[in-house]
């Protein structure tokens, strides 16, 4: 197994070992270590089936259905796709996911520890992925302003991301995603559980305000924060190749899918998702 770091910020890729096979411990060990300490790790070249995708992605946790369960589009539950392709003639419902920044299942109680993206079709030119490094973005913070994100938790809601407009899907559809996901109240501060390291936890394609304050009190802080978590020194840019698996540790990173494409050629992605531990709590449950 060889690796190679790809920027400042995060990101290596591993070379020499074919994610279809069965892999011995120390190997998989090794592949923790590195993303523990790479946050994004890329394997090029992996030409697998969905059942070794998963079987692979097993090894590093439980695996999680994706919690708008009318978003699932295969006869896996484990994997969630991501295309633009139509569906029986319809446009794809997953197409413009992922146009804010975010961190997946802001918006739950159970936030995913990390996620396995598969890359199975590209456009010729785009389709790329960021990822900002959310421990950078909490530790070059002032100590003050650490001070006071410590007491500070947020309103996620995933009925801001159909507010802006986004994606294709029916009323209906949203509406019954949305009951089944109330907003959620989260720290604005993590601790990584394995690295024990804090990481700044904010997301702007779901945060809608600072708890116990008006969403026009919150603007500011927020909007500062949103911009500040994703400088470019922060970043990393991948540019997918075909059969890229990229593996990312959702607890210190915020990721984007910018529309840098032409949407009439195919981008599809296949992702497994690895269950989290509980963090945050239900707003409407406090009464």
């Amino acid at each position: 197994m060889r690796l190679r770091k790809l920027s400042y910020a995060g990101g290596a890729e591993i070379t020499g070992v074919d994610l279809g096979k069965d892999l011995p411990q120390v190997v998989l060990d090794d592949i923790r270590s590195a993303w523990l300490e790479h946050l994004v790790l890329v394997f090029p070249e992996q030409e697998f089936t969905i059942e070794q995708h998963i079987r692979f992605s097993r090894q590093f946790g439980e695996l999680e259905e994706h919690p708008l369960k009318n978003l699932q589009g295969t006869n896996y539950p484990e994997i969630f796709e991501i295309t633009n392709e139509p569906v029986d003639g319809k446009p794809s419902e997953t197409g413009e996911i992922g146009r804010q920044w975010h961190s997946d299942g802001a918006y739950t109680t159970r936030p995913p520890t990390g996620s396995l993206l598969h890359c199975r079709a590209l456009p010729d030119v785009g389709g790329n992925t960021w990822f900002a490094n959310m421990y950078m973005a909490y530790e070059t913070l002032s100590p003050k302003l650490q001070e006071l994100l410590a007491g500070l938790e947020v309103v996620n809601d995933v009925n801001l991301y159909y507010r802006r407009g986004n994606g294709s899907r029916s009323q209906g559809k949203v509406e019954e995603d949305s009951k089944a996901n109330p907003p959620v109240i989260q720290p604005m501060v993590r601790t990584h559980p394995e690295t024990g390291r804090k990481a700044l936890f904010v997301s702007e394609a779901v945060g809608v305000r600072i708890h116990g304050m008006t969403e026009e009190e919150s603007a500011p802080l927020l909007q500062f924060l949103f911009r500040h978590s994703t400088r470019p020194e922060f970043t990393y840019r991948h540019y997918w190749r075909r059969f890229d698996l990229v593996f990312w540790d959702n607890r210190c990173l915020q990721h984007l899918a910018p529309k840098d494409f032409d949407f009439s050629q195919v981008r599809h992605m296949c992702r497994t998702t690895l269950t989290g531990t509980p963090c945050g709590r239900v707003e409407a449950a406090l009464g």
